[in-house]
């Protein structure tokens, strides 16, 4: 007789699956909980220790750890010796194991879970049984998602057994999903020691959904999510209406969000190519979003929308007026969305900002045969702690200024310059090879609305042309890290326009 081993903590669909493995003459092995279940079932199973011959101990801890059930698992049925070696320790064969695991990963999300209760939920002999089975899979079938077993039933039905190719799959599948569960093992433990640079990185990420492309036509790509939920994160968004997001729209969404995390007042944050194109703030939603559109008009078109405030109508009418991929938002008036879905492709999703600084997990960057890992760019600074530098000092209004705008550069693509007011971006300089390239670029985006208006640098100019450049152009206040050899050069030119400077002494590179 053939038989099948099931012990499964989701028991999603078991009684079914084991009633089609019935049917197709397998007999069942089960234990504790799963067993109760099929036999409340009236599937007909034999417990473990009938088997083994003896009893669970350790409060369930040692139960499968025994010869005649990995011996049956793991035996070759083609060679001889393996054979020889079962019948004489009177080990039967067992062709198919159903086994999916304690569930770590729910215990560690509860709130008020003790390390004890996290300890106790970690798999030993499931693991085990997948991994013997998965390494024996010319001859043994190992589901461990509920969602096979369809699979394997309809193959029992048309061939009497699973074909190789099947139980390749599935074994590989088997080790995917014990690696990621002992990944998150090691994460727990890890942070549990406050181990920071391990020695071995173990991430595990679960697909969340295929993209049709990557960056361009020609890419193939997928999403997947951190295997522990971020809800303040694109992953956990919600889509209420819209095409599916792309890869690049789940990048420029990523980069709004990082931004609209730093305003605690009704911010908009308006976005192009991971680059923000319009910051707008102010005491209503309407008004942030009235400040991030004047910010630059044409650049908005065609981009990402972050609101940190619920979206009324007479926001929603304004941006109904103009292509725009994303809108995201903690949440919008019924009136609002009736406006905003009449345009069947666009975006729209909601997330929750009450986590939004939660979120300050480890970043990673791939490279070619490697992966970077640093700490997000969330030094905490208090203006406090920044230093005047020049002769002229900058007014209240210009400090409220320099204050917004060293929140929004250093989410620009370095080298960074962003003209700003108290209210809104004004211009914006990024990536360029030069500084003074950058300066350039956002001094002229501003144009008319140069006037009052500051400048924020992500790090210090190595040269005085910058300062001379924004000077003689109409600013009146310069907010930089400092740090070069040549600062003083720069205080000096500074304070010949008579203009303020202040140092942050924290850089804000963004490659």
């Amino acid at each position: 007789m053939t038989r099948a081993l099931i012990s499964v903590s989701d028991k999603t669909g078991i009684v079914d699956f084991a009633k089609g493995l019935i049917a197709n003459n397998i007999e069942i092995i089960s234990t504790g909980g799963t067993k109760k279940a099929l036999d409340q079932a009236g599937v007909k199973t034999i417990s473990i220790d009938e088997v083994t011959g003896f009893p669970e101990m350790m409060d369930g801890r040692v139960k499968t750890l025994h010869p005649k059930i990995h011996g049956g698992l793991l035996g070759r049925r083609d060679v001889v010796e393996h054979m020889e070696d079962m019948a004489r320790g009177e080990i039967l064969p067992i062709d198919f194991v159903c086994v999916n695991l304690y569930p770590f990963k729910e215990t560690i999300l509860k709130p008020e879970v003790t390390e004890q209760e996290a300890i106790e939920n970690i798999d030993i002999g499931g693991p085990s049984m997948l991994r013997s089975g998965a390494k024996n899979h010319e001859f043994v079938t190992v589901i461990v998602d509920p969602a096979d077993y369809s699979l394997v039933l309809q193959e029992l039905e048309a061939h009497g057994e699973t074909q190789l190719a099947t139980r390749k799959r599935l074994a590989a599948k088997v080790f995917r999903h014990t690696a990621a569960y002992d990944a998150l093992i090691a994460q727990y433990l890890t942070e549990m020691v406050d181990e920071k640079e391990p020695e071995k990185l173990t991430l595990t990420y679960e697909r969340k959904q295929d993209l049709r492309y990557g960056e361009n036509s020609h890419q193939e790509a997928a999403f997947y999510q951190s295997a522990l939920p971020e809800e303040y994160s694109i992953a956990a968004a919600k889509q209420v209406h819209g095409k599916e997001l792309s890869f690049n729209n789940i990048r420029d969404a990523d980069a709004a969000l990082r931004i609209a995390r730093e305003y605690d007042e009704p911010t908009v944050v308006a976005l192009k190519h991971m680059n923000p194109c319009g910051i707008g703030t102010a005491p209503t939603i309407f008004e942030a979003w009235n400040y991030a559109f004047k910010a630059d008009p044409v650049s908005i078109f065609g981009g990402i929308i972050v609101l940190n405030r619920e979206v009324d109508v007479a926001t929603a009418e304004k941006m109904h007026e103009l292509f725009l991929e994303i809108i995201i938002a903690p949440g919008f008036t019924d009136a609002a969305l009736e406006v905003l879905k009449k345009k069947k492709n666009l975006r729209i999703l909601t997330i929750s900002f009450e986590q939004r600084t939660a979120s300050i997990v480890d970043e990673t960057v791939s490279v070619l045969g490697g992966l970077l890992v640093q700490n997000q760019d969330l030094a905490m600074e208090h203006e406090e702690d920044w230093t005047v530098v020049t002769e002229k000092k900058p007014t209240v209004e210009q400090m409220e200024a320099l204050a917004f705008a060293w929140k929004a550069v250093k989410h620009v693509k370095s080298n960074a310059i962003v003209v700003a007011n108290e209210h809104q971006t004004v211009g914006i300089g990024a990536g360029q090879m030069n500084r003074v390239g950058s300066v350039k670029i956002a001094i002229e985006q501003a144009g008319e609305k140069l006037e009052g208006a500051v400048l924020a640098s992500d790090a210090f100019f190595p040269m005085d042309d910058s300062v001379e450049y924004a000077a003689t152009h109409g600013i009146k206040a310069i907010i930089q890290p400092g740090g070069s050899i040549k600062d003083q050069a720069s205080i000096d030119m500074a304070n010949h326009y008579d203009i303020a400077m202040v140092f942050t002494n924290v850089r804000h590179f963004r490659h």
